[in-house]
């Protein structure tokens, strides 16, 4: 609690996620997942292009927690059958090709995870839009 207080940017930032996530569905929810995924590569991304060894490191540590715990965890296999084993075998793959994008210092790789959670997330807005309009 107290490292937080030490940055006042990050302590904001932190009740602003803390607020969205209080006022959220589920549907936004997982959509919040995908964005900080995606914020945690792009971030990657340009650590890696400066060299910041560590912080790359942390940034992809980041997307794989929320892939991981977040959207895989979030599957319903029961309901979801065939499309929630679909969707966990590529969250998987994703979070592998992340682990090899740190290892190799591949900014390609990420940028390939990147693309197929803005694939995927694109697909969770489109949901929303077809169950808001009826269709």
């Amino acid at each position: 609690m107290f490292a937080s207080l030490s940055n006042p940017r990050t302590a904001y930032n932190r009740v602003a996620v803390d607020a969205k996530v209080i006022e959220a569905d589920p549907h936004q929810l997982i959509q919040m997942l995908y964005e900080g995924a995606q914020t945690a590569i792009t971030s990657a991304i340009v650590h890696m292009q400066r060299g910041e060894v560590q912080a790359k490191g942390q940034a992809i540590s980041k997307a794989i927690d929320i892939i991981s715990s977040g959207l895989h965890a979030s599957l319903d296999h029961e309901q979801g059958g065939e499309l929630a084993e679909r969707l966990g075998a590529l969250y998987d793959y994703i979070c592998t090709r992340l682990v090899l994008a740190n290892a190799q210092n591949s900014v390609p790789a990420l940028e390939e995870t990147h693309h197929l959670l803005g694939e995927l997330k694109d697909a969770w807005e489109s949901i929303r839009s077809q169950v808001r309009s009826g269709t």
